[in-house]
């Protein structure tokens, strides 16, 4: 079929997201689950190397290419979308439900685009449609932590935009290919904005800072699309630069260290995020077809379980009101459904057998060893301790099992929050019990076993040893009520310094202006009443002088005040 005919498949989100409004609030939630499902059956109509491209002001735009690695991301980010629309069936906030189908349709873009301007457009189009779901819980703490993560996001777009543009203008091409590492300075500013939305630290502290903020719903939206889009730009930008493999590590063990610290359920859970991010980023480094096809074996994986995570923490807060482990406790004779949906994506995060993060995680540690990394292999493995340590015990005990806090009598939740939850936690098994089902549609030729006595002996082993150490140091693992602050140290320490210089200081030159502008118009007034006053002193006439101030003077000193802004805004014209 010629591509004039055919659509992209971002184009029915965000349709969906400017119809919603005009539908009746009755059906709306059934119409926000038909839009991924349109674009989930487009995305499978195209055959591979397909193409949707138009020219622009003398370069070429692709607006949609079909790849493996491109539709297997738009697969895992359509049917989130579907899951994600079930179980906030209950929200009827046609904003909120916008705004997500608008940070859907973004991933989609940014994973079918071929151009970097295309990628872009769609880059920012996510990090705007994502600040709203943090702001619409409507308390202080996202009001703060929606701006910081805005800003933050904006600085990322504006090394990415300076990135793609030098890139443009040596190579003349806007397409986007794989860049050497021995690249000029483009490639590294791209680098730093992709690395940004990937939460790569010390680029990392705005996913801890607002995730935990947003609203019950939006944040399951957050933790699947922003940094899997950003893996799936370095596999197609970046794939064998090997600092990355340095970094990934590094994500892997800081994201588990800095659970240990948390103490809100959904803190943990989006320092998770950044741990598990770091063995794609890691896979992406090692650059070999095992270990790209393990990023995005572990991202498809990820996606469904730390949603489904996401989604018990949401519930806990839902019904309670409450998210810190220092205030839960006893809610599993309550919430059993809820317990066990969440833990299978406990077990499947940990790596459980017969889970899908088994299948995947194990991809990236063994094209570690495989590759020679053992370094880097031995430290991803250590890294996933942690990660059954707080995501598969810590959160679980401290709010299900351990003693009952006699204030909390939690409500029921509504019906689609389980039906969400339950559904994630089928795809969580589908995917471990049949790993070819994911396997057959990676990017590469898949030549990996995972169910190996080797290997279920070194899982078995690792998790048995974990839970342990967690048993005999359960009593010191709760958290603590206070923050851990991170690397947003660094903008949250200047905040008040900064808003001196450039929202008190400005707020305080309008405000001058103003007050000039009165007493030049109040002046000219009446000196136009009688003009002999100018060469008078001070009028007695409340009517011409209320202020007792000399004209003369006064008119001197405002006609110089404004003739000096008069220049100012010429000379900045031409």
């Amino acid at each position: 079929m010629p591509s004039e005919l055919m659509i992209p498949p971002v184009i029915y989100l965000i349709a969906g997201a400017f119809l919603l409004p005009l539908i009746p609030k009755s059906i709306r939630s059934v119409a926000f689950l038909l839009f991924p499902l349109i674009a989930l059956a487009v995305i499978w109509s195209f055959p591979d190397g397909y193409l949707i491209k138009t020219p622009f002001l003398g370069y070429e735009l692709i607006l949609c290419e079909v790849t493996r690695l491109t539709r297997i991301f738009g697969t895992i980010f359509s049917l989130i979308a579907v899951i994600g629309g079930v179980y906030s069936y209950h929200v009827k906030e046609t904003a909120h439900q916008s705004a997500a189908l608008l940070y859907a349709g973004g991933a989609l873009g940014v994973t079918f685009s071929g151009d970097y301007f295309t990628l872009f457009i769609f880059w920012e189009l996510m990090a705007v449609a994502s600040t709203y779901l943090i702001w619409s819980r409507r308390n202080a703490s996202a009001e703060k932590a929606g701006m910081r993560y805005l800003l933050v996001h904006l600085f990322g777009g504006s090394m990415l935009l300076a990135g793609i543009l030098l890139h443009v203008s040596q190579s003349g091409s806007t397409l986007i290919t794989a860049l050497v590492p021995e690249a000029s300075i483009s490639s590294w500013l791209i680098l730093a904005g992709v690395a940004l939305n990937t939460a790569i630290p010390p680029l990392h502290a705005w996913l801890a800072d607002a995730y935990p903020k947003a609203t019950v719903t939006g944040a399951v939206f957050l933790s699947a699309f922003t940094t899997k889009s950003a893996v799936l730009v370095l596999i197609k930008i970046f794939a064998g630069w090997e600092i990355l493999i340095f970094l990934g590590v590094m994500m892997a063990l800081y994201g588990v260290v800095y659970a240990v610290l948390a103490n809100d359920i959904r803190e943990i859970l989006a320092y998770h995020i950044i741990s598990q991010v770091g063995y794609m980023v890691a896979g992406v480094g090692i650059g070999t077809e095992m270990a790209l096809n393990g990023t995005t074996a572990h991202a498809f994986s990820h996606i469904l379980y730390k949603a489904l995570l996401f989604m018990g923490a949401g519930v806990v807060l839902h019904t309670t009101g409450k998210s810190k482990l220092t205030e839960l406790g006893g809610l599993a004779k309550a919430q059993p459904a809820v317990l066990w949906l969440y833990m299978i994506g406990a077990f499947s995060i940990s790596g459980f057998p017969l889970f899908n993060g088994f299948i995947s995680k194990s991809m990236v540690v063994s094209a570690a060893g495989e590759a020679h990394f053992d370094t880097a292999m031995l430290l991803l493995l250590l890294a996933s301790v942690g990660t059954f340590l707080h995501t598969g015990l810590k959160l679980p005990y401290f709010t299900w099992w351990s003693e009952p806090n006699s204030e909390i009598n939690p409500s029921k939740p509504p019906v689609n929050m389980i039906a969400g939850m339950a559904i994630a936690a089928f795809f969580c098994t589908l995917f471990g019990v049949y790993p070819a089902l994911l396997y057959n549609y990676l990017p590469f030729a898949v030549d990996y076993q995972p169910y190996t006595l080797y290997h279920l002996i070194e899982t078995v082993q690792i998790l048995t040893f974990t839970f342990i150490a967690f048993w005999l140091l359960r009593g010191k693992l709760a958290g603590e009520s206070l923050i851990a602050l991170d690397t947003d140290w660094f903008y949250r320490r200047p905040a008040r310094l900064v808003r001196k210089l450039f929202v008190d200081s400005v707020n305080y030159l309008f405000d001058y202006t103003e007050s000039l502008s009165k007493k030049f118009v109040k002046v000219v007034v009446m000196y136009s009443r009688n003009p002999v006053l100018i060469f008078k002193g001070t009028e007695k006439d409340s009517d011409y002088d209320p202020d007792k101030y000399r004209p003369s003077t006064q008119l001197l000193t405002i006609v110089i005040v404004f003739s000096f802004i008069l220049f100012a805004i010429i000379s900045l014209l031409f």
